[in-house]
C-alpha cells in the first residue's frame, strides 16, 4: 500500500502542515520537528508525488547539479548526500558535468523553467554562471567556490585551517624539513592550504623544503619524490595537496625502500575512499561531504521557498585523521 503524507504525519507525531511545511523546505519548523519528519520519511520510505506537487505550486521538482567532474570520490561522496536529502524533499537531482559554461549561455540545465534551482560544485567560470542565474531568476548555492566575493549564498571548508593542522600535525611529531605539493592554481582550496601550511611553519620560525605546484593527480606526486631521490636528499615529511598527490608519493618512496613514516612522514587531503586502504593506510584531512551536501540542499531548499532573505556563508571545518603514513607508534 503506497504511503501518503497522513501516514508520515502520524508516525512523526506532527500534524500533516507541519510535513507539508518540510517537505517543501519552509524555515518556520523548529529543528526538532523537521528531524521527526524526516526519521519518518526515511522509516516510511516515503516518497511525495512530484508531478502533483508541481501542478500545485508550478514548479518543475528538479534540481540541477553541475559538477566538473565525477571521478572523485570527495565529489561522488556529496553529490549522494545532496540527492539523498532532496529526494526527502520530493525533488529530483539533474546532474551535468561541465567544465564552465563558456560560449553557451543557453546550457540546458539554466533554461528558463527547466529546474527551480540549481547548485555548482566546485566551479570553474562561476561568475559567468552567477550572472546568468541571476537574470533568469533561479536560486543557487555555490559549493567549494573560487572566489571569496561569492560567497553570499556558498558552502565552503576552511582549507586554511586545513593546511595549518596538517603541518601542525607534522611539526608537533619534530619534523622540520617538510614539503608541500599543490594542485592547480586555479583552485581556492590550492591557494588556502598552502597559506595554512606556510603559516603553521612561520609560526615556528621555518621554511618548507620545498612547495612544488603542479596538478591533484598521483602523478605529481610520484614525479617530485622521484625528483628527491634522484637528488639524494629528500625531506622528513610531505603534505600533499590530496590524496591522489600523497598515493603518487608513497609509491615513489615504497618502490625506492623508503620506510614510510620512519624516514618520510606523509599527509595527504579530502580522506578519499582508498586512502584508509593504502599500506601504510593515509594519515589525511577529512572534509565532511554529508555536512557540506546537508548544508547545500538545506540553504538552496529555504531560497526556493523564499525563506532565506539575505545571503550567508556557511564554513565547515576539516578534520584532521590520523594514521599510519604519519605515526607508526
Amino acid at each position: 500500500m503506497k504511503v501518503s503524507i497522513l501516514d508520515v504525519a502520524k508516525k512523526s507525531g506532527l500534524s500533516v502542515v507541519t510535513v507539508s511545511r518540510v517537505l517543501n523546505g519552509a524555515g518556520s519548523v523548529r529543528e526538532t520537528n523537521r528531524q521527526k519528519v524526516l526519521t519518518a520519511i526515511k522509516e516510511l520510505d516515503y516518497r511525495p508525488n512530484a508531478a502533483a506537487r508541481s501542478l500545485a505550486s508550478g514548479r518543475t521538482g528538479i534540481i540541477g547539479l553541475i559538477v566538473t567532474t565525477l571521478q572523485d570520490s570527495f565529489f561522488d561522496a556529496v553529490v549522494k548526500e545532496l540527492n539523498e536529502v532532496l529526494a526527502l524533499h520530493g525533488y529530483f537531482l539533474a546532474v551535468s558535468i561541465s567544465a564552465g559554461i563558456g560560449a553557451d549561455e543557453n546550457h540546458y540545465l539554466i533554461q528558463e523553467d527547466r529546474v527551480d534551482g540549481l547548485i555548482l560544485l566546485s566551479p570553474l567560470q562561476e561568475d559567468n554562471y552567477i550572472v546568468e542565474l541571476k537574470r533568469r531568476g533561479i536560486p543557487y548555492v555555490l559549493i567549494d567556490n573560487q572566489h571569496p566575493e561569492n560567497d553570499s549564498y556558498s558552502i565552503t571548508i576552511d582549507n586554511f585551517k586545513g593546511g595549518y593542522a596538517a603541518a601542525s600535525h607534522l611539526l608537533e611529531l619534530g619534523h622540520t624539513s617538510i614539503a608541500h605539493l599543490c594542485g592547480q592554481e586555479m583552485f581556492r582550496s590550492t591557494r588556502e592550504r598552502r597559506a595554512g601550511f606556510l603559516k603553521a611553519l612561520e609560526d615556528k620560525g621555518l621554511e618548507p623544503y620545498e612547495i612544488v605546484h603542479g596538478g591533484f593527480e598521483i602523478s605529481q606526486g610520484y614525479d617530485a619524490a622521484r625528483r628527491w631521490l634522484s637528488g639524494g636528499k629528500l625531506p622528513t615529511a610531505v603534505f600533499a595537496g590530496d590524496d591522489n598527490i600523497a598515493l603518487g608519493v608513497v609509491n615513489a618512496l615504497m618502490e625506492a625502500g623508503v620506510r614510510v613514516p620512519e624516514e618520510v612522514a606523509v599527509v595527504g587531503y579530502d580522506d578519499h575512499f582508498i586512502a584508509s586502504r593504502l599500506r601504510p593506510r593515509l594519515t589525511t584531512l577529512r572534509q565532511p561531504a554529508d555536512q557540506i551536501g546537508a548544508a547545500a540542499a538545506g540553504m538552496l531548499l529555504k531560497r526556493i521557498s523564499g525563506t532565506m532573505k539575505r545571503g550567508g556563508n556557511v564554513k565547515i571545518d576539516p578534520e584532521l585523521i590520523v594514521r599510519e603514513s604519519t605515526f607508526s607508534g
